[in-house]
């Protein structure tokens, strides 16, 4: 079994296979340098969300401490990704919602 870094190696190799593939091809865009910041920085934004999202589920914090994480969640991934405010709004408040609601109930009923 390889180690994790023997992974990591063996998989930067195939990606710079594909990208020179694809270069050759005229479709690359980006390096496979490119390509693998890209994926810290997803890997980044998904461990926040999820540390986030389980803290919302069992800390003990107010609704509206809550809703600032979110927003200070959101803040985290523009500076990753600037200018991608609707993804965010498309793939993680929805996600943040669920839990809040899930937490504290709807917005107005008796539960907050």
């Amino acid at each position: 079994m390889l180690s994790a870094m023997g992974e990591i190696r063996k998989n930067r190799r195939l990606l710079n296979i594909v990208v020179e593939i694809m270069k050759l091809e005229g479709k690359a865009k980006f390096t496979a340098e490119e390509i693998a910041e890209e994926n810290r920085r997803i890997r980044r934004l998904r461990f926040m969300v999820d540390f986030w999202l389980q803290t919302i589920m069992q800390a003990d914090l107010s609704h509206d401490e809550a809703f600032r994480v979110v927003e200070r969640v959101k803040i985290y991934a523009c500076s990753l990704f600037p200018g991608k405010e609707d993804t965010f709004e498309l793939i993680y408040r929805p996600r943040f919602a669920r839990v809040i609601e899930e937490r504290y109930g709807k917005v107005g009923s008796k539960n907050t």
